[in-house]
């Protein structure tokens, strides 16, 4: 049995939230949720909603799994309808349109490879037609490759980190912009790595902080509009990333063995949720090319 950490919620209720991970790797990526061990925790069940998005419309790239369920749970309890983008992770996303269903409101599956510029035109094109309207937008999927020197680091693989996790970023942004209003909301996901960087992801840190600067510039381009751009940067979490880019034994100590670290354990999803309600909400409605940082509390400089 992995050593675990009691999570303490509304009530004096607990939760186990694991401090080491049974070692395990996946030679899929970017992975599957439903085969790790243990299951990232993708909802507190102390977090009812208070319809902070009622009748919100969210379109979540990679909300499958992950940060990106998540996410949209979350933005479902608040009252908000959900587009899911994804790539392959077929079951895995049912699961997460089941569970919004469950809480009353509509999920929208819609597969296919954001890497293509044609790809971010279809998702707008059937959240529209299916929904009305997009009032949120994030943009959250990613993939990262574990390799220990630059050297080993092909143009195959730039291009398709560069492509997924920024070039898709800008292609998004561009297909929901005309459909996007005053009070509407646009947020990003970086990462811890954009501030630290990782000697073992290079170009993933690299595309992290392209999305930091271009969190910073849409702000600037949209305030205007009255469309606020932020961002939200995860330190460790475990998501299906983990298990299918690291080897099975980094993976037994995930979170852990990251000094920077103050509470000595990987999040888990849903404790990075609720930054983005905050963030898709009026309550944070005086601030727009901002990053907050779930991150076990580590300390980067902005």
């Amino acid at each position: 049995m992995y050593p675990v950490y009691k999570y303490i919620g509304k009530e004096t209720k607990c939760k186990d939230i694991p401090i080491a991970f049974p070692p395990q790797h996946q030679n899929q990526h970017p992975g599957l949720e439903h085969v790790m061990v243990p299951r990232p925790i993708s909802e507190n069940p102390n977090y009812t909603g208070s319809g902070k998005l009622k009748n919100k419309v969210a379109i979540i790239t990679g909300g499958d799994s992950g940060i990106g369920r998540a996410v949209a749970y979350a933005f479902a309890k608040e009252g908000a309808d959900v587009a899911i983008a994804y790539l392959y992770e077929h079951e895995d996303a049912e699961e997460t349109r089941n569970r919004i269903e469950q809480f009353g409101r509509r999920c929208l599956l819609i597969p296919g490879d954001l890497q293509q510029e044609a790809m971010s035109h279809e998702v707008v094109k059937q959240s529209i037609h299916c929904f009305g309207k997009i009032d949120i937008l994030v943009n959250n999927h990613a993939v990262q490759y574990v390799q220990k020197s630059i050297m080993d680091i092909t143009a195959e693989q730039l291009d398709r980190t560069f492509r997924t996790n920024i070039y898709a970023f800008f292609f998004m942004t561009k297909a929901v912009l005309p459909y996007l209003k005053n009070g509407s909301t646009i947020i990003n996901t970086t990462s811890v790595t954009a501030y630290e960087g990782n000697k073992q992801l290079i170009d993933y840190s690299s595309t992290k902080g392209a999305i930091l600067t271009f969190t910073r510039s849409l702000s600037l381009s949209l305030i205007e509009k009255g469309i606020r751009v932020n961002g939200v940067a995860p330190g460790p979490i475990w998501t299906p990333l983990i298990p299918s880019s690291f080897p099975a034994a980094q993976v037994k100590t995930f979170g852990t063995y990251t000094p920077e670290v103050p509470m000595k354990r990987a999040g888990q999803p849903f404790e990075v949720a609720t930054s983005f309600v905050f963030l898709a909400s009026d309550d944070s409605s005086y601030m727009s090319g901002q990053i907050l940082h779930p991150n076990g509390g580590e300390m980067v400089s902005s």
